[in-house]
């Protein structure tokens, strides 16, 4: 009996085995999208670098914090500044106090030191130094606080319409975020706008002050056709990398955010990048993937928070006084994701940009000027601070206000300036707006 119950067990035992082996590989593919189910700081994306076409990503629109993936902005707007004659690659770069507090890593320049600006390139790309960003970025903004702003402005210029800058280095602040596919459109603008300086990218370390500063993007040298880019690492954030490969005629982006651990990150990529590149195409679309848009500070924050579809632009004010948005931007395929987590940051964020005093109730009599409309009156709000700031000498005399109005179902704010006694003042004040490329039309409230 025990002899037949043994071979049964041994039988049924060699039936199961296919299904167990089924069974563990499943489990394995299981844990190979992991970080995706079970990682809430992840995110990813693959782009072909030839069509821009996205060939891979998960969470790709979902908000992260970029950490010094900041940095890449930081040094898009350094390599222009190079670009326009601002600043030479010798130039010095003075550390302030501010400058020189900063947390590591860093150069550890004393307040009152400096480098040139070659030296806080290579120690971006390769140490990561935050006292070299806050430097440079209080050299070219005037404070690293404005300097932030011009980071937001160009983001909004290339396309990155998911991303807040708050500081040059990504040191940890949370009003800061990004997207995984906008840091993969940075990274194909860097190597398009400016492939005179993207082989800093690949430097692999360099030497300050007798000290040896190795790159922390262990992928180069690692993978075949690595060429950059950068990575990045907070509590917050988990860690990032945006990596850059070609090879042949394809040529692949690849980010990664939320890593759980720097070497399962580089993995996850040289995965990514392993797979996906031979789906890249060999040829390229013609003309850069990301514009190179020169636009004014107003048309990019436009361009980011303003509705981009059903959005039309009369040439004149409509007879039935219907509300203009304005927008210089095609549509979009999606707006802006924001989690819940970020909503209420997203809204104190754009309230405090350059602060303008405004009301929604009880708007004043006489003859206004409206500049845009908008679903968020915080935008809204944000646009006339915008406005406020390009035109104030125009705009001396009228004060910002917002009005709410219902259409089709959906609540729209009204931006205008009121304070014109005549249909003519406000007219006249339209013209001046306009010949600032600001869209605008007079109304009598």
């Amino acid at each position: 009996m025990r002899i037949a119950l043994a071979v049964s067990a041994r039988r049924i035992f060699k039936s199961l085995k296919p299904i167990a082996i089924v069974a563990a590989t499943l489990v394995f593919v299981a844990g190979a999208t992991a970080p995706a189910l079970a990682n809430s700081k992840y995110a990813a994306i693959v782009v072909d670098a030839n069509t821009g076409k996205t060939l891979f990503a998960s969470s790709a629109d979902a908000p992260r914090y970029p950490a010094s993936l900041t940095k890449m902005m930081t040094l898009y707007l350094v390599f222009e500044a190079l670009e326009n004659g601002r600043i030479s690659k010798s130039t010095k770069v003075p550390f302030s106090k501010n400058a020189a507090k900063e947390p590591p890593t860093k150069l550890g320049v004393r307040a009152g030191g400096s480098v040139t600006v070659e030296t806080v390139i290579l120690s971006l790309v390769t140490k990561s130094a935050n006292d070299a960003s806050t430097a440079i970025a209080e050299l070219l903004g005037g404070s690293e606080t404005a300097f932030a702003r011009q980071m937001t402005e160009k983001a909004r210029q290339l396309g990155m319409t998911g991303t807040i800058f708050r500081n040059a280095n990504g040191l940890p602040n949370g009003a800061q975020h990004t997207t995984a596919r906008d840091m993969a459109t940075l990274g194909l603008a860097l190597r398009e706008h400016y492939p005179q300086y993207y082989s800093y990218f690949s430097t692999r370390s360099f030497t300050y002050n007798k000290r040896r500063m190795a790159n922390h993007n262990r992928l180069l040298g690692k993978v075949k056709g690595v060429d950059g880019i950068k990575t990045g690492y907070t509590r917050a954030s988990g860690f990032n990398l945006v990596s850059s490969v070609s090879q042949g005629n394809r040529r692949v982006v690849a980010v990664v955010m939320g890593g759980r651990t720097g070497a399962s990150r580089d993995a996850h990529v040289a995965d990514l990048l392993k797979k996906y590149l031979p789906e890249a195409s060999s040829r390229a679309a013609g003309g850069d993937i990301v514009a190179k848009a020169e636009s004014s500070p107003v048309r990019s924050l436009v361009a980011a928070f303003l509705p981009k579809k059903n959005a039309p632009k009369p040439s004149a004010r409509p007879d039935d006084e219907s509300d203009v948005v304005v927008d210089d931007t095609p549509a979009d395929p999606e707006p802006v994701v924001v989690e819940q987590a970020y909503a209420e940051p997203l809204a104190a964020r754009m309230a405090d940009i350059d602060p303008v005093n405004t009301a929604s109730i009880n708007p004043p009599s006489g003859w206004a000027v409206q500049v845009a409309s908008s679903p968020s009156e915080v935008e809204a709000r944000a646009f006339l601070a915008r406005t406020n700031k390009i035109a104030s000498s125009i705009l001396a005399d009228a004060s910002g206000f917002t009005m709410p109005f219902n259409k089709d179902g959906v609540t729209y704010y009204r931006a205008r300036y009121a304070g014109f006694d005549t249909k003519n003042a406000a007219w006249s004040a339209c013209n001046a707006l306009k010949k600032k490329k600001l869209d605008c039309y007079a109304v009598k409230q």
